[in-house]
């Protein structure tokens, strides 16, 4: 193989001239491969400083086909009869000998020849390989720190007891659990990066942050008392110390001060005994219409002989109108937050059907939501105040309005055209002073069609009897 500065034995043969161009070219290039007309390897000049010298070894005689790869050759024959003015080509050298390496090729013609002028891509491949693995291993480091994330917010947010960590540094809220937002009475989203002082009154940022340190650092466990600013509570607060991303943070456990568990349980057990012993049916959904707990009070309304037969069940199916009711419901106490006088009727387990009136509210609990509905009989008593105007024509609204729910669309409308009828024909037969004829120009009817109506809705009768 002639390299870089010898053109082997038979150089005689090889003009001064053509010796300095390879010479040249060796030296500006990696690897420069003279083709001649039948596209076998004539010349080989490998630059000794591109370490290509040794993988070239043997290419000289050889059918430039066997040392490139498969795909590699079918670009290269594409362009060996029209070498001039294309781009550089990428091809892989590989073959039974060498191993498969990529080199960037420039084809020019020469003398009849094909000149091939290579730049050894190893480097740039070894560099492009070295980014993959580290885009790799960024990769790992991030579905780690992702996996790691969802771990610390699982156990912050389903541990019941109120945690917030502050940085010591700024006296700034760094993160806290729904149960601390909850006790400090704000959103976490309003409450996060918030100077902790501001949330406890009578303390300023230095003195607070200091008493935290103090009882971080103290070997015996102890507790600061502190109010609530937004909330008026009375909680005591026991911190830890530890350093994260160069910064030293304060674990705080927040708690009811004794005299405020007082208050809470006293308050817990009023509720539990309105949960227990009211008059009103009570019962608690998931976010999904699932009954999580009833009381005795409903189990009555809906006939059902024991929670088991409730807990856990679908709500809708004590609806009359089943999951359409139960959307309605859902979808109106989400958006608004709560919701009042939704009439309906409930099934109850041995085929009957009460009316009752619905009240609903949304809240929290431990990130999840709760529905708590309070259902109450409307036959006992109708808490929705009907029009109170005097006349017959009310009543017949009356009706209509209690046809929602229980009716279809259509049968509703029907009821209303025929009561919108009847009042304007009325009320034409009082303007004419009772003069059919003048009532039916009025109404831009003919006499036999307002004839016809009278008769329909019985006007003609009641006229005769007021006659009489």
């Amino acid at each position: 193989m002639k390299r870089h500065g010898d053109l082997g034995s038979d150089a005689g043969a090889v003009s001064g001239e053509v010796r300095a161009v390879l010479d040249l070219l060796g030296a500006a290039s990696d690897l420069v491969l003279v083709i001649g007309p039948d596209r076998v390897v004539e010349s080989v000049v490998a630059n000794p400083q591109s370490g290509l010298a040794g993988l070239a070894v043997g290419w000289e005689g050889r059918p430039l086909q066997s040392l490139f790869a498969e795909d590699s050759w079918a670009k290269l024959s594409a362009r060996l009869d029209q070498p001039d003015g294309g781009p550089a080509m990428e091809l892989n050298h590989a073959g039974p000998i060498q191993y498969e390496f990529p080199v960037r090729y420039t084809l020019r013609s020469w003398q009849g020849k094909v000149l091939m002028m290579g730049r050894d891509l190893r480097p740039l491949a070894e560099v492009q390989q070295q980014l993959v693995l580290a885009h790799r291993a960024i990769g790992r480091d991030h579905e780690a720190q992702r996996e790691l994330e969802t771990r610390y917010r699982v156990l912050m947010e389903e541990n019941s007891f109120p945690l917030m960590i502050v940085s010591e540094t700024t006296g700034r809220i760094v993160d806290l659990n729904s149960s601390a937002a909850r006790l400090l009475g704000a959103a976490r989203n309003d409450l996060l990066n918030a100077p902790v002082a501001q949330e406890f009154d009578g303390r300023r940022r230095g003195e607070l942050i200091e008493s935290l340190s103090r009882n971080a650092t103290s070997d015996a466990t102890s507790y600061l008392d502190l109010t609530v600013r937004r909330t008026a509570q009375r909680v005591k607060i026991n911190a830890k110390l530890f350093r994260a991303a160069r910064d030293r943070l304060l674990l705080c456990r927040i708690g009811l001060s004794e005299s405020a568990q007082s208050q809470e349980s006293d308050r817990s057990l009023m509720l539990q005994n309105l949960f227990e012993k009211g008059t009103d049916a009570i019962v608690f959904l998931d976010g999904n219409g699932t009954i999580k707990a009833a009381n005795e009070a409903f189990l009555n309304l809906t006939d059902s002989h024991s929670q088991s037969v409730v807990i856990d069940r679908a709500f809708s199916d004590f609806l009359s109108r089943g999951a359409v009711d139960l959307k309605v419901l859902l979808d109106n106490v989400k958006r608004l937050g709560h919701l009042r006088h939704y009439r309906t009727r409930l099934n109850t387990d041995y085929m009957g059907e009460v009316s009752v009136e619905l009240s609903a509210s949304l809240f929290q609990d431990r990130g999840k939501q709760i529905i708590a509905i309070v259902a109450r009989d409307s036959v006992l008593k109708d808490s929705i105040v009907w029009p109170s105007a005097p006349g017959a024509e009310n009543e017949g609204l009356r009706n209509v309005m209690r046809l929602v729910g229980y009716s279809t669309l259509k049968e509703i409308v029907d009821e209303t055209t025929e009561i919108i009828e009847k009042m304007c024909i009325e009320a034409a037969l009082e303007m004419s002073g009772n003069n059919r004829a003048a009532a039916a120009e009025l109404l831009s009817l003919s006499r036999q069609s307002l004839y016809v109506k009278l008769r329909k809705f019985g006007i003609l009768n009641k006229e005769s009897s007021d006659q009489a």
